[in-house]
């Protein structure tokens, strides 16, 4: 082979090795761009998780500032730092992050899935009422209605027992009773519908589910119906 057809072969190498390099080059900064675009995203995304915490906290009465801080973050993709998974508190099945910056934002966006998970768990139960979370608003009014006129009958059964009165003046305690009792049951009825029978998280518009005339209805009726019962028990009892 003469010696310019070396220097051509050489030429030949030399530029085939230069293409390859703008490739390796190319793509190497293809990659950065891609990972400092998942980065970026990932960062709009746990900021709007944040965002999200710190509006579901003021709705439950936890203030974000009365969380611990987390500890310090590891370092961003590709810089080769330690931390990752193993830096996360109270995940010991994470493990360390690998070295890979792909592989530790690929971690984060499971962990962030994860997260994004337990958020609307906690929001889906912040949405549902702390007493009989699974009834329906008019079957949990009518078990608390009914309940408070339950517990009412048996105040006046305990005022009849307990009252000084002759089997004559049974009747202006009857009368008393029947007055003041369903009154009281159906304002502790109120009580509770508002204080328990509605959602934690709940839009201003959302009512409580009072349901106040078929409360009053239960009231009035159910808590006297059982009084007479026991006053006519009690009176073929004496």
């Amino acid at each position: 082979m003469s010696g310019f057809d070396e220097y051509a072969a050489l030429i030949r190498e030399l530029s085939t090795r230069q293409r390859g390099g703008e490739r390796a080059i190319a793509a190497e900064a293809e990659r950065r761009r891609g990972l400092q675009s998942g980065a970026d995203a990932m960062g709009g995304r746990l900021a709007a998780q944040g965002a999200h915490l710190d509006r579901l906290g003021a709705a439950v009465g936890v203030p974000m500032a009365a969380v611990p801080d987390a500890p310090p973050a590891g370092p961003g993709p590709g810089d080769g730092g330690s931390g990752g998974g193993a830096a996360a508190p109270g995940r010991p099945d994470v493990g360390a992050y690998p070295g890979d910056p792909a592989a530790e934002l690929a971690t984060a966006g499971r962990l962030a899935d994860e997260a994004d998970r337990h958020g609307r768990e906690a929001e889906a139960l912040a949405r549902r009422p702390v007493l009989l979370p699974a009834w329906s608003a008019p079957a949990r009014a009518v078990a608390v209605y009914a309940g408070c006129a339950l517990v009412g009958s048996l105040l006046m059964l305990i005022a009849l027992v307990g009252s000084p009165l002759p089997v004559s003046g049974m009747d202006l305690v009857a009368a008393l009773s029947c007055a003041g009792v369903p009154l009281m049951s159906f304002v502790a009825g109120q009580f509770v519908l508002a204080r328990w029978g509605r959602p934690v998280l709940a839009d201003g518009e959302t009512p409580a589910g009072r349901y106040v005339p078929l409360g009053f209805v239960i009231c009035a009726l159910v808590s006297p119906s059982l009084f007479c019962v026991y006053l006519l028990l009690f009176r073929l009892l004496r």
